[in-house]
């Protein structure tokens, strides 16, 4: 008797909920839950726009929609683990509601669940809507992680359409509560019996991506910091090479080199390293004041539960 909780994040998402909403009645039927029923968790990300509104129909419509608001945008990630916080089912299925993530996935998501598995990553084999230098730079930042993690190998391409049991659930409720965060990461860190789905992304439904060059680059620092400590040992390597140079320099004056010029630039080139390890260190030390602070990852304003607000 699996109970499946399906957790969608809204952020300014008009253009598509009714879309969704439509599209997963149309498959509601077709869907074996193993008698435990289902529930919609929709996290209100703190959109400006009408999806709070639509939500709110869609709540008193179907006595199974519940709906977390947040006071305001905290964003992506802190959406899926407010829902993962709120889920009550056995069986834990995260994705977004541009219908990006095929809704047809949750059959097979649910019968790898019936062999076992309790962590469940869907890979994307390609996206239609995302053009050639973005799935470049997927590839590159999967392969890059992984070339500096000494914790956990990604799959390449995963992302956050994932699936997980209430008992993974719980370790990442109770354990992984970082405000610097990147969930896929954990999800495929914590261990127990795992295996991947591959998938085609669709078109959006509707509306446009919210993640901007700028919010990726900043994704992608976040994560590398939050996964890898080779950055800091950067300093080492930069240090040794440096006590080379000096030696090599110190032996070429002697023997009479005067090329001031090489000097100077390679003295140019040592600064320009320097600064890259202050701004390394600088990274870290921002994530490190980010847990020290210890905020709260969201702060929710209004709960819907069978449409009565709370």
């Amino acid at each position: 008797m699996k109970k499946l909780s399906l957790i969608i994040s809204v952020y300014n998402e008009e253009a598509v909920l009714e879309k969704f909403y439509k599209a997963f009645c149309s498959i509601e039927q077709n869907l074996e839950y193993g008698g435990g029923g289902y529930e919609l968790i929709f996290v209100n990300d703190g959109s400006t726009d009408a999806s709070m509104n639509i939500l709110e129909v869609i709540a008193q419509q179907n006595k199974n929609v519940r709906v977390i608001s947040f006071s305001r945008n905290f964003g992506h990630e802190a959406a899926m683990i407010a829902g993962i916080d709120h889920a009550a089912g056995d069986v834990i299925i995260c994705m977004d509601a541009d219908l990006q993530h095929p809704l047809e996935c949750i059959a097979p998501i649910m019968a790898k669940f019936e062999e076992g598995y309790e962590v469940i990553s869907m890979v994307r084999t390609s996206n239609k809507s995302a053009g050639a230098i973005k799935n470049f730079t997927s590839r590159a930042f999967y392969r890059v992680i992984n070339a500096l993690s000494d914790q956990v190998k990604l799959e390449e391409n995963a992302s956050d359409f994932f699936a997980i049991s209430s008992r993974v659930a719980d370790v990442l409720r109770t354990n992984y509560r970082e405000k610097t965060r990147f969930l896929r990461g954990y999800v495929q860190s914590v261990g127990f019996r795992k295996t991947t789905l591959e998938y085609t992304a669709a078109e959006r439904a509707g509306g446009a991506s919210h993640y901007t060059l700028k919010k990726l680059m900043n994704f992608a620092i976040s994560t590398i910091v939050g996964f890898s400590d080779f950055p800091l040992k950067l300093g080492l390597y930069a240090g040794a090479v440096s006590f080379l140079a000096a030696v090599l320099f110190a032996i070429s004056a002697l023997c009479g080199f005067r090329e001031y010029k090489v000097i100077l630039a390679a003295f140019n080139v040592l600064f320009a390293v320097l600064f890259l390890l202050v701004g390394i260190m600088g990274e870290y030390f921002s994530v490190a004041f980010a847990e020290l602070k210890n905020r709260p990852i969201y702060i929710v304003e209004k709960e819907i539960n069978s449409g009565h607000c709370v």
